[in-house]
C-alpha cells in the first residue's frame, strides 16, 4: 500500500508541478495532428465540393438573371410590335372611317343627284302635260269661239256661213286678230 500511496502521491506531485493553464505537450502534438488531419480532408474533399456548390449557385443565378433580363428585353420588344400594331390599326380604322364617309358622301350625292334628275323628269313630264292639255284646251276654245263667231257673224251679217271652209278661214282670221290685239295690247 505504502508503494500505492507513493505512486499516488507521485502522481500528485506531477499533477501539482502541471500548470493548468498550459496544456501538455502530448496533448498539443495531438491537437496539431487532428487539425492537420482535419483541414487536409476539408481542403481535398470538402472545399472542392463547396466550391462546385458556390459555383453552381452563382451560375444559377446569373443565368436566372441573364433569363429574365432576355425575358424582360423580348417582352419589351413585344410591347412595343403590340404598340405599332395598334397604331397601325388605329390608322387602318381612321383610314376605314374616311373612307366610308367618302362613300356616304357620294351616295348622298348619288341619290340628291338622282333624286334632281327624278324631279326634273317629273316637272318635264308635268309640263308637256301641262302644254298637251293648253293645246287641248285651246284647240277646243278656237273650235268653240269658232262656232260662236260663226253664229254671231251670221246673225249679223244675215247670211248662213255655211261653207265649212269659209268659217274656218273666217274664225282662224279672227282668231289671228285677237292674238295680234292681245299681244299689242300687252306691250302696253
Amino acid at each position: 500500500m505504502i508503494t500505492k500511496l507513493a505512486a499516488e502521491a507521485t502522481t500528485l506531485a506531477a499533477e501539482a508541478e502541471h500548470n493548468p493553464i498550459l496544456p501538455l505537450w502530448q496533448e498539443i502534438v495531438l491537437g496539431v495532428i487532428a487539425f492537420s488531419i482535419l483541414c487536409f480532408v476539408l481542403m481535398k474533399f470538402v472545399f472542392p465540393m463547396m466550391e462546385k456548390t458556390f459555383a453552381a449557385r452563382v451560375d444559377a443565378i446569373e443565368g436566372g438573371i441573364k433569363r429574365a433580363e432576355a425575358a424582360q428585353a423580348e417582352a419589351n420588344q413585344l410591347l412595343e410590335q403590340y404598340k405599332a400594331q395598334l397604331a397601325e390599326a388605329r390608322t387602318e380604322a381612321a383610314r376605314i372611317r374616311d373612307e366610308a364617309r367618302a362613300d356616304a358622301e357620294g351616295i348622298r350625292q348619288d341619290i340628291l343627284a338622282k333624286a334632281r334628275e327624278e324631279s326634273d323628269r317629273i316637272i318635264g313630264a308635268g309640263r308637256e302635260q301641262l302644254a298637251a292639255q293648253r293645246e287641248s284646251i285651246v284647240r277646243d276654245l278656237r273650235a268653240e269661239v269658232g262656232t260662236l263667231a260663226v253664229d254671231l257673224a251670221s246673225k249679223i251679217v244675215g247670211e248662213a256661213l255655211a261653207d265649212e271652209a269659209r268659217s274656218r278661214g273666217t274664225v282662224a282670221r279672227f282668231i289671228d286678230e285677237l292674238g295680234a290685239a292681245g299681244s299689242a295690247g300687252g306691250r302696253r
